[in-house]
Parts: C-alpha cells; structure tokens; sequence
C-alpha cells in the first residue's frame, strides 16, 4: 500500500465548546484525489486549516507528508475559497502567481530566472498566458481561479489542498478548474484534498470521499459512501440514494436531515429541488 500523505489519528476539533468532529481515524494514501463533503459549519474548512498546521486538534494527533503539520510547510499548495479581487488592485497575474515562491518574504524579491521560469510554466500549465499581465481585479472569476491554482503549483507541492474552488463558477469553468487539478494529480501522481459542495465535476477524479456532518464521519469509496444506509446514519434521518442512468441522486428530508433551503451547501441540489445532489456513478 501507498504511504499515507496524510493521516489523523482519534482526531477531535471543537470551537467555543462546540465539538466540530470527534475522534475522526483516516489515512489518505500519497496519491490519491480526496473529496471533502458535508454541510456548511461541519469542518471542512478547518480541516485543511489543520493540516496547514494553522489550527491546532484539541485531541488526537495529524501527520502531514510523514511529519508533523507545521505553518509554512512549502511541500504543501493551496487554493483558498474565491474571493473577487479588487478592481483596481496594482497587481498583475504573474505577480499573483509569484507570491507563491517568495509571498512569505519582505520587501521586493530580486531578479530570479530560475523563479522567473517557473512563473512562466506555472502559468502555461493553467492557460493563463493570455491574461498573465492583466491587473488580476479585471479578469473574471475563472481566470482568477486559474491564477490562483498557478500559484499553489509553482512550488511544486506533493500536496495540494484546495477549498471550494468551484464556488461561485459557472458550469463551464468548474469543469475546466476541475480538469486543470486532476490532470495535476494525474501527471505528477501528487495527492489532492479538494472541499466542495458540488461533487458532480470532479467526481470522476475521485478515489475517496470523507464526509463529515454534525460532529460525524465517513470515509471510503465514493460508492461506498454515497449510500443511503451510509448517509442516513452521518445525518440521524432518513436519506434516499437513488442510481438515474450513470448518476446517484441524493435526496433528503430538509426539516429533519438537515437540508436547510437556504443552505444549498449541505449537498448540492438537482434541478429545483436544493436539497438533492447527483454525481457520476
């Protein structure tokens, strides 16, 4: 078997008293494409931010990349949530892509080919060359997401953390975001944990799924995760998982299973129903 990129062990994190989850036991083989999945507030998030060493467990320990999850660990890249830039924001695509290699530093870096290069094959391995010296305030928001995806490659991580970078895409460059990171995973055979609330794009990347809701967990095979017998007990209420064709439906009880109408995130909705999601078989 594969060594583990990433491994919690009897894992417990909990904020102002509030258990976030407990006793979460999961190793993620080097390699292999994770899925994060759950309701908003279950932790995703701060499970990336955990293994980033920027939040501490209150119990239980991690182990990132065979060492100790540590601030600052270059072997790891990451693509925070989208958030628009300013529109009149002095910075060029490529400076974006640079803070990558020296963003931690002070003042002006100096002249670097060596660093130069890898911008530039950053930024060619995204398609971004078109826009890579337009002030980054004025592209849209895949192109951002391409540039910020430059930016966690250009250091060359064994580990790639990405947190909802589909959010707030469209149909069409979700499924580019998408087909950029997998082909990542891919041709380097790095490991990717990837959050998001909408599974259907890059579930066929998939090797694993951790679900977490309400303080629970799961984590396995997208199909032995994606069951009704399996969600049902993550949600205490009753889900029904239904096979249409190629796809699995999803589909929960929004006064009890916690499928809030406002709250799209919990699963991702089909059609107009928000509290149903599908995915590839």
């Amino acid at each position: 078997m594969p060594p583990a990129a990433v491994r919690f062990e009897h894992a417990t994190l909990a904020f102002q008293g509030h258990t976030v989850w407990r006793d979460l036991s999961v190793a993620f083989e080097a390699g292999s494409f994770v899925a994060i999945l759950g309701p908003n507030g279950a932790g995703k998030t701060s499970l990336l931010r955990v293994v980033l060493g920027a939040v501490a467990l209150d119990a239980g320990r991690v182990e990132v990349l065979g060492g100790p999850a540590r601030r600052g660990n270059s072997a790891i890249g990451y693509v925070p949530q989208h958030h628009g830039f300013d529109r009149d924001l002095p910075l060029r695509g490529r400076d974006l892509v640079r803070l990558g290699l020296d963003g931690h530093r002070w003042g002006i870096g100096r002249p670097d080919r060596a660093a130069d290069r890898r911008v530039e094959d950053a930024i060619r391995a995204v398609g971004a060359q078109e826009y890579a010296d337009a002030p980054v305030g004025r592209l849209s928001g895949g192109e951002q997401q391409r540039l910020r995806i430059a930016q966690a490659l250009v250091g060359e991580p064994r580990l790639l953390l990405c947190d909802e970078p589909l959010a707030h895409l469209d149909l069409r460059h979700q499924r580019e975001i998408a087909d950029l990171v997998g082909g990542w995973q891919r041709r380097t055979g790095q490991t990717v944990l990837f959050v998001t609330h909408d599974i259907n794009p890059i579930l066929p990347l998939v090797d694993r799924v951790l679900f977490v809701v309400r303080g629970r967990w799961a984590a396995g095979a997208p199909e032995a995760i994606l069951t009704s017998e399996q969600l049902s007990a993550l949600y205490e209420s009753h889900v029904d998982v239904l096979r249409v064709r190629d796809r699995i439906i999803v589909v929960g009880d929004t006064a009890d299973a916690g499928f809030e109408i406002e709250e799209p995130h919990h699963l991702p909705h089909v059609g107009g129903e928000r509290h149903a999601t599908e995915a590839p078989r």
